[in-house]
């Protein structure tokens, strides 16, 4: 794994720094006028035409990078306006450094119940060992930042919100850009962080990297960088027998669209073959839609067995519904021993059920999640990464956790979150489409929790590509740019 795409958590990133200082020697003030100095640079770069910022500083060492990105600003001939909810007699160590320092070249200190005046305002608050709701001056004047309708830089994590989970602490600053340094939180990238994060920038203050290999990553980001290791370029002598069978299975009264959605994203994603098994009255759906597919009316198991006997892997949810006949289905694909991605009703069927199997992905959002987990949504937003990992032990299954900043992890505990994907995707039939791209990777070879990986980010990607300059897009507009983000 390459160490940009490490995640953190942030007590991590506390010992990272502590490494860094005590194992390697490096100044601690040093590292701050680093920080200080990188989100400096990041505010002049996003905004050029300032010419005064407001720096809102709190206590710690977060309150210390504020007061030297202060410092810099004035060097630099800005305007700067700071803001500080802790006096300078109150702070330690390297940020009463700052302070000083501050003060020595000439900077003021206002209260914070003053305007603000800046063309940008820095966020310097609140700082990533946040673990409690935000209260008293710190929320008044938080909420002051977020209506003052200026442009907010925010340093290491948008005060308020918690760099472990994504999830505000009671309020959060709403940033423009976050920059986070030496490495990256987990938190930036899931669950509401990009309500309040922004753009985001890391930068690792150029520390050793040797201090990175005491320190297990809790989690890997996905890049498209990725996609070409998992899916090299095709031999000349390739063909559809070598390129997996998937059987999908589902389509119940209402919902005949879902598994042929899914057996469309199949066939794009590089799948040989792809069936749908599905209701009598629908078996000819999706020829009709898509000639390519292979519709077959599935009424009793004896319709069903030669289909299974042929397939490779097999893909269960896509408006199967949760009557009689989904019931009868549900429980023969499950008894198989093939490769199986499970969605939707699906999914539902198993928290009425819980059975053990291996060599099986789940693919549920937060409301299925909560629902196979016994909670409520809200304890699955609230530790995202928790109910993943809790998910995955507990059905011996790669889980697939759907949302801003998707997770994917086995049971193992190793967990990998998608940074792409867009709100124009919030359309019905995305996830029929996700699962049918999952079951195409598994069936071209690849393992559970690669095929899962693959998937998500093809999805993300190819809906970022499908949605530029579009509010909403439909599952099959995302189905349609996939040769846009496939490797040829």
């Amino acid at each position: 794994m390459k160490l940009s795409q490490n995640l953190y958590r942030p007590a991590q990133v506390t010992e990272l720094d502590r490494l860094a200082i005590e194992g390697q020697g490096i100044d601690g003030y040093e590292l701050m006028n680093r920080a200080g100095a990188r989100a400096f640079a990041t505010l002049m770069a996003r905004w050029p035409e300032a010419r005064a910022i407001t720096v809102c500083c709190g206590g710690g060492n977060n309150g210390g990078d504020g007061y030297v990105v202060a410092r810099l600003a004035r060097e630099a001939g800005l305007g700067v306006q700071l803001i500080a909810l802790k006096s300078p007699e109150e702070l330690s160590g390297d940020a009463a450094r700052a302070a000083r320092d501050w003060q020595q070249y000439g900077g003021k200190i206002e209260p914070a119940d003053e305007r603000l005046r800046g063309d940008v305002v820095v966020d310097a608050l609140l700082g990533t060992g946040l673990d409690r709701p935000v209260r008293d001056d710190f929320a008044r004047l938080i909420e002051h930042i977020n209506d003052s309708g200026h442009p907010v830089l925010a340093i290491d994590v948008p005060s308020g919100l918690s760099a472990d989970t994504g999830m505000p602490q009671g309020i959060s600053v709403r940033a423009d850009v976050t920059v986070s340094f030496i490495g990256r939180k987990r938190g930036l990238y899931t669950g509401q962080a990009g309500r309040w994060c922004g753009e985001r920038v890391f930068d690792d203050l150029d520390v050793p990297r040797v201090i990175y290999d005491s320190v297990q990553p809790d989690a890997e980001l996905l890049a498209p960088s990725q996609i070409k290791q998992w899916l090299p370029p095709r031999t000349p002598d390739t063909h559809k027998g070598m390129l997996g069978t998937v059987l999908i299975a589902g389509g119940n009264a209402g919902m005949a669209g879902a598994p042929v959605l899914a057996a469309q994203a199949a066939l794009r994603t590089g799948s040989g073959l792809v069936h749908v098994a599905t209701r009598a009255a629908h078996a000819t759906l999706a020829a009709t839609l898509q000639p390519e597919i292979m519709g077959h009316g599935v009424e009793e198991l004896s319709n069903l067995d030669p289909l299974l006997d042929g397939a490779d892997v097999l893909a269960l949810g896509p408006g199967l519904g949760r009557n009689d006949w989904a019931g009868v289905i549900w429980r023969r694909l499950l008894k198989s021993d093939k490769p199986l991605v499970l969605d939707a009703d699906g999914l539902n069927l198993l928290g009425d059920s819980p059975i053990e199997r291996g060599n099986w992905i789940l693919t549920p959002h937060p409301g299925e999640a909560a629902c196979l987990l016994g909670v409520e949504v809200s304890d699955v937003q609230a530790d995202r990464f928790a109910a993943v990992r809790e998910l995955a032990q507990r059905f011996g299954a790669t889980v697939v956790l759907k949302g801003h900043g998707t997770l994917i992890a086995e049971p193992t505990g190793n967990v990998a979150v998608c940074p792409f994907g867009n709100p124009a995707m919030a359309s019905a039939g995305m996830g029929d489409a996700l699962t049918g791209m999952i079951a195409s990777l598994r069936g071209q070879g690849l393992d559970d929790f690669d095929a899962a990986c693959c998937g998500v980010l093809l999805h993300a990607l190819a809906g970022d590509r499908a949605a530029s300059g579009r509010r909403q897009i439909l599952a099959s507009d995302l189905i349609g740019a996939l040769h846009r983000v496939l490797p040829a």
